[in-house]
């Protein structure tokens, strides 16, 4: 059985941030994430792409 592949990582500016699958109507409904700032990521509960605070971002 071949491993699957990872899921997809954003790397974003803000803490706040809406998914929706990115894949127009094959995608899903629209959700927005709070990524907390202890942890620095935050992942997607339908796709279950990660998105990760820059380094450098504000928390806003």
């Amino acid at each position: 059985m071949a491993p699957s592949n990872p899921p997809e990582t954003e790397t974003v500016s803000k803490t706040r941030i809406a998914c929706d699958g990115g894949e127009g109507a094959l995608g899903h409904p629209r959700v927005w994430l709070s990524i907390p700032a202890d942890r620095g990521w935050v992942t997607c509960p339908y796709c279950d792409k990660r998105f990760v605070l820059a380094a450098d971002a504000q928390n806003h």
